[in-house]
């Protein structure tokens, strides 16, 4: 065989590994979704169990066909260098168009479909992340249209500014993210709070000199194990962060594993961190608290510590990260509920707060970095910065003010005696259990 048909021949091997790489990532991310679901009605008390698990299902089902339609065309159009208006005549842009041949099955494309899957179970993500806040007191109308802001619009702006090679927050600044612990985890852990303070609490959740009541949810087993399974999605979610070009660059097969930015990595970097990260955040947050719940937080949050930088920290610094993540999370959630705020899962410091301690620790630890191309600026605590208040602000003011006018509109929030009866008793057919609940003893 000649060079060029050895060359064919590799890079359609690389080609179907390509695909296939992608398709399990796509696959095993739909454990977060399955995790999400169960700790959130495991979170629930036993008259809103169906409701809660509902309302994060058809957040998944929406954000589906609303990602097909400007979602993947919204990340193409900011990875451009525009900050506020979409680029359109950007050339993926134009490609990925509902209607285009990129947005369909070809013979000739066989990425961009994988691709838009992958990033489709990212949106999904940045919803359920948001979703677990807002149980047993928002109306199921207005979950989904928060679902489709955050994770169909609000999070893939965010992607194409710092996540992508030619974002204005990496070309201008330099800003570094490779596990998205800003572009996915801040922007939904600040989108919750945005929504939380319209929103308000659930009934009972505070008395009226402001102090607060424990809402205990009806199976902590439950709660836990949803929490484990959202793990093992995130090795999805994480292995989904690596790029293998090679073949659709058309080169040799010998480029490696790359990041979001095209710098070299590879699958062993971000195991070593990822685990010992989640380590470290069980770890941290066991030793303050001996709380099962924040100790499986405390893994999630421990990930996110860890997330940004996943591809160049030692193994010991993301342990070390992870242990943080753990030890800040109760602290973190304890301030929020001080001002008044019922985060019923504790999203804003696992996500939100965590988020903030992954994209700064490279800026404080990793400033002076190398840039992955030339004329991109090296990492630095500016950048980092920058990018750190960015992510804050798109996630926080999309998700006040689209809450602020559903609560405007009257739509935002069941009623109090709604949540006395129970949203499952008023729109769910089906009982959570066949048989009431009996009381020990009897």
């Amino acid at each position: 065989m000649s060079p060029d048909e050895v060359l064919a021949v590799v890079n359609a091997a690389v080609d179907v590994s390509m695909e296939a790489y992608y398709w399990w990532c796509t696959a095993i991310m739909v454990a977060i979704h399955a995790g999400f679901m169960m700790y959130e009605m495991g979170v629930s008390r036993v008259r809103n169990v169906l409701a809660s698990g509902v309302k994060n299902i058809l957040a998944f089902a929406f954000m589906v066909p609303t990602f097909f339609l400007f979602g993947w065309w919204l990340y193409w159009a900011y990875g451009t260098g525009n900050i506020f208006l979409p680029d359109a005549s950007a050339e993926f842009a134009q490609y990925y168009v509902p209607w285009s041949e990129g947005m369909g099955p070809n013979l000739q494309d066989g990425a961009s479909g994988i691709f838009w899957a992958a990033f489709t179970l990212f949106a999904a993500t940045t919803a359920s992340i948001v979703s677990g806040s807002v149980i047993e007191r928002i109306r199921m109308g207005a979950w989904i249209i928060l679902a489709v802001l955050v994770g169909s619009v609000v999070w893939i702006i965010a992607a194409g500014w710092g996540w992508s090679t030619g974002g204005w927050l990496v070309t201008d600044w330099g800003y570094h993210d490779v596990g998205a612990a800003g572009v996915v985890h801040m922007i939904s852990g600040f989108f919750a709070l945005g929504v939380l303070i319209n929103l308000g609490p659930r009934v009972g959740r505070f008395n009226a000199d402001g102090s607060a009541n424990d809402l205990r949810g009806h199976n902590a087993p439950l709660t836990i194990a949803g929490l484990m399974i959202i793990i093992i999605g995130f090795f999805g979610f994480l292995g989904g962060c690596l790029i293998y070009p090679a073949a659709m660059a058309g080169t040799s097969a010998d480029l490696g594993w790359i990041t979001i930015y095209g710098t070299p990595s590879n699958l062993s970097s971000f195991a070593f961190n990822t685990l010992m990260g989640f380590a470290g955040g069980i770890i941290g947050a066991y030793t303050l608290t001996k709380d099962p719940f924040w100790m499986m937080s405390g893994a999630l949050g421990g990930i996110f510590c860890a997330a940004s930088g996943l591809d160049l920290w030692y193994p010991g610094t993301a342990f070390a990260l992870g242990f943080l993540g753990g030890v800040v999370i109760p602290y973190s959630h304890k301030l929020i509920t001080s001002w008044g705020i019922d985060d019923a899962v504790g999203a804003v410091s696992v996500h939100g707060t965590c988020g903030i301690i992954g994209v700064m620790s490279v800026g404080i630890i990793l400033g002076g970095y190398p840039p992955p191309a030339e004329g991109v600026p090296a990492i630095s605590f500016t950048g980092q910065l920058v990018g750190c208040i960015s992510m804050f602000l798109l996630g926080f003011i999309p998700g006040y003010v689209g809450s602020w006018i559903l609560k405007k509109c009257g739509i935002l929030r069941v009623s109090d005696k709604l949540q006395d009866f129970g949203i499952d008793n008023a729109e769910i057919d089906t009982p959570a259990s066949p048989e009431p609940l009996q009381t020990a003893g009897k």
